[in-house]
């Protein structure tokens, strides 16, 4: 597998304003990457975990989400899509674009201001959610097959729609940091570390070598660099990992506590509420209660 941690490439042709794309493949790209565009994704089919500046979140159908420049981010399929590789198995439409798409001045005049706003918000991600996902969802299947000046005119209503709008959620508490290419090359190789290993007892020692450091220097490191401890970092992972297992009543809990990677149920049960809220046990209910009711 090639990886790409940084896209140095530019995504847009200078004959662009954007790029529009349609994928569907089996699984998302596995691989921590970032590149100067401004990118909104929407993800129509898949499941996974969602990786963007210093966030971790589970995503599922319906997924959208508008990612400033230079930001690292992933869409993580679950291990399922690797292993049975069904070719359609995920679907996503994404844009790539510049802020200057209609040239830097043109962010001075007042009827731009909201979506200069927006774009000054994307740095920490925003993930769009409601009545506004299922519009701009809606816009992005239209721009698909939409050409020339419409398309730029559907494109900037879609900005629009998005600038106007309340559906929105931060990724990030604090403004996401841009990493550098020798950052994201090191923040990969601990998150497919972590990723393919967060089901055993992970060493800091050993994730400390990864990264080329010493054990202190790397605490101190991924604390700044991803706002949140090295051991959080893992603990949300697992319990990432333990939500998805609950939505499936064939396995017990106590088995997906050990799938998850903690040494007991006990443990299990405490460190689940402390993320969520709520026990293994209330989730699970909770889930097929609301499931039951749609």
């Amino acid at each position: 597998m090639t990886i790409r941690h940084v896209i140095s490439k530019p995504l847009i042709p200078t004959s662009k304003c954007f790029v529009i794309k349609k994928n569907i493949e089996p699984y998302f790209d596995p691989t921590l990457h970032s590149h100067a565009e401004f990118q909104l994704s929407y993800v129509m089919k898949g499941s996974g975990n969602r990786f963007v500046g210093n966030s971790l979140n589970p995503f599922s159908d319906g997924d959208m989400v508008l990612i400033g420049p230079h930001l690292p981010h992933v869409w993580k399929s679950h291990d399922s899509y690797f292993q049975h590789r069904i070719p359609n198995a995920t679907t996503v439409i994404v844009i790539y674009f510049n802020k200057e798409i209609l040239g830097e001045s043109v962010y001075l005049k007042q009827e731009f201001q909201k979506i200069k706003i927006l774009f000054d918000m994307s740095n920490q991600g925003l993930h769009i959610v409601g009545k506004t996902r299922d519009e701009v969802g809606s816009m992005l299947e239209k721009l698909l097959v939409t050409d020339g000046v419409d398309s730029v005119i559907l494109f900037l209503k879609i900005l629009d729609k998005i600038a106007n709008s309340s559906d929105l959620h931060f990724l990030n508490d604090l403004e996401a940091i841009a990493f550098k290419e020798s950052e994201a090359n090191r923040i990969h190789e601990v998150y497919d570390y972590v990723m393919k290993n967060f089901n055993s007892k992970i060493r800091l020692e050993e994730v400390a070598d990864i990264a080329n450091m010493t054990q202190t220097s790397f605490s101190r490191y991924f604390k700044t660099r991803m706002n949140t401890s090295f051991s959080d970092f893992v603990k949300e992972v697992r319990i990432s990992f333990a939500c998805k297992r609950l939505e499936d009543e064939s396995h017990s809990i106590e088995s997906i506590s050990y799938e998850s990677g903690f040494p007991s149920l006990t443990n299990f049960n405490k460190q689940f509420k402390q993320i969520t809220g709520k026990t293994p046990k209330e989730y699970r209910e909770e889930y097929f209660r609301i499931l039951n009711t749609k």
